[in-house]
């Protein structure tokens, strides 16, 4: 009896420490995952979405700003023509 109770023990342990490799292994591929996936991201050159709010309200101000320069040169010429 004694004698099963140590093989269900070493049985025991051996399950646990399988669990530890398998999550050891589990956690290492991840992280390598993880690293492929920002080196692969880094290389495409691509932007955060903080990024391209910035630059498209830029944009958009930029925009606006040329609007009123045309209307007001557009005044200004038609106010510069001769009647």
């Amino acid at each position: 009896m004694q004698t099963r109770s140590k093989i269900m023990e070493d049985i025991s342990h051996l399950m646990t420490n399988a669990m530890g490799v398998a999550q050891s292994a589990r956690d290492e591929a991840e992280t390598a995952m993880k690293s492929m996936i920002d080196r692969w991201l880094a290389d495409r050159d691509l932007v955060t979405r903080e990024e391209f709010d910035a630059v498209r309200a830029m944009a958009q101000k930029a925009r606006e700003e040329n609007e009123a320069l045309k209307a007001r040169l557009d005044a200004l010429e038609s106010a510069a023509a001769p009647n």
